[in-house]
């Protein structure tokens, strides 16, 4: 296994088994960019730009829901 793939194990709870409600999400922000987001901390999750399609396509796999609108809490 490549060094990329060794970086992928550290993401592996974003493509666990989804909680009720989910704790990530999958957010498409518009313009074609989707990131992954954390409910629990309501802030975008930091994914490396690198390994991002590859968890993106395991959180799919898994069923994580996906949103267009903002998966959070309001701040404030």
């Amino acid at each position: 296994m490549n060094s990329r793939m060794d970086g992928l194990e550290r993401f592996a709870p974003l493509w666990e088994e989804p909680t009720v409600p989910a704790r990530w999400v999958i957010w498409h922000m518009g313009g074609g960019e989707s990131v992954v987001f954390d409910r629990e901390f309501n802030i975008p999750f930091d994914v490396d730009e690198a390994v991002l399609g590859e968890v993106l396509r395991r959180m799919r796999a898994a069923g994580i829901p996906e949103t267009g609108a903002y998966p959070g809490r309001p701040c404030g």
